[in-house]
């Protein structure tokens, strides 16, 4: 090809040379929704939008399942959630782990978000995969803004995990004795099989024991796993409480009962009497 030739090539307006005069790589349509999912995550708008004119499908996720709503709501970014639900992104959209932007927001304490989210239709007591429930995951975290507003909007505190857990219960292993005094006050009536103050009985817990006393809590629950394990200081509170003593355990043992045998031989029977369940793993957010 002559010179001549050379000088009449021309490149399609759209293309992009490189340093040697050849054509540029369009970028993949993976490159893309990573871009978008990143531009969601870090709260920019304008990218988001930008992406999606380009024709980026606003149900992209990661390979964990998270889309831009979830990123959105984890990191607190009101307006882009408004903005993604107004061009409609699904408001109960799930992870891989069952989780939906309004579990995410409420185990990132995310108040504001899961206000919107809330209104907006969101189920309110959707179950993510292992049985967690929004109010259960903002619990766990000690966030009394959303435990409150939960509660006040629906949020049901009887639904247990799948390993029989409450938001009542985790907020008492956690220690939030703050979450535990709203919770009580909304009036627990779940069935568990760690009731609550077998729970702060074990930890010898007398801050939590004294929370589930004044505020009527039905302390008669009958435990579905072993005896009650009432000991130590949490004991001393119940013996000048006896209106708080559990009308019959598993087995039919009064509460003090229960506790002198355990204490008796609890040194040579310990692993019989006495199994602690294996420690409780809050859920991800993926």
């Amino acid at each position: 090809m002559s010179e001549d030739n050379h000088s009449h090539y021309r490149l399609d307006p759209s293309d992009r040379l490189n340093g040697l005069g050849q054509r540029r790589k369009r970028p993949k349509k993976s490159d893309s929704n990573t871009s978008f999912l990143r531009a969601a995550r870090a709260g920019n708008i304008d990218k988001v939008l930008e992406y999606l004119k380009g024709g980026v499908d606003i149900s992209t996720c990661n390979q964990n399942g998270l889309n831009a709503l979830h990123l959105a709501a984890k990191e607190g970014h009101i307006d882009l959630v408004q903005e993604l639900l107004d061009r409609g992104a699904a408001v109960d959209s799930a992870t891989k782990k069952g989780n939906t932007a309004l579990h995410i927001s409420s185990l990132a304490g995310q108040a504001e978000v899961v206000k919107i989210l809330t209104k907006r239709g969101a189920d309110i007591n959707a179950q993510s995969q292992n049985g967690f429930t929004p109010l259960y995951m903002a619990a766990q975290e000690n966030h009394l803004d959303v435990v409150r507003y939960l509660l006040e909007n629906g949020g049901n505190q009887s639904i247990a995990t799948e390993d029989g857990f409450t938001p009542l219960a985790i907020a008492l292993q956690q220690g939030h004795n703050q979450v535990v005094s709203v919770l009580l006050e909304n009036d627990t009536k779940g069935k568990v099989r760690l009731p609550a103050l077998h729970i702060a009985a074990r930890k010898d817990d007398t801050k939590s024991a004294a929370l589930l006393l004044q505020n009527d809590h039905n302390a008669d629950v009958q435990s579905k796993v072993r005896p009650c394990h009432c000991h130590g200081s949490c004991l001393l509170f119940l013996i000048f409480h006896p209106e708080s003593f559990c009308s019959f355990c598993f087995f039919g043992f009064f509460v003090l009962f229960c506790f002198v045998c355990s204490f008796k031989f609890r040194h040579q029977f310990r692993k019989t009497l006495w199994s602690p369940p294996p420690p409780h793993f809050g859920p991800k957010y993926i």
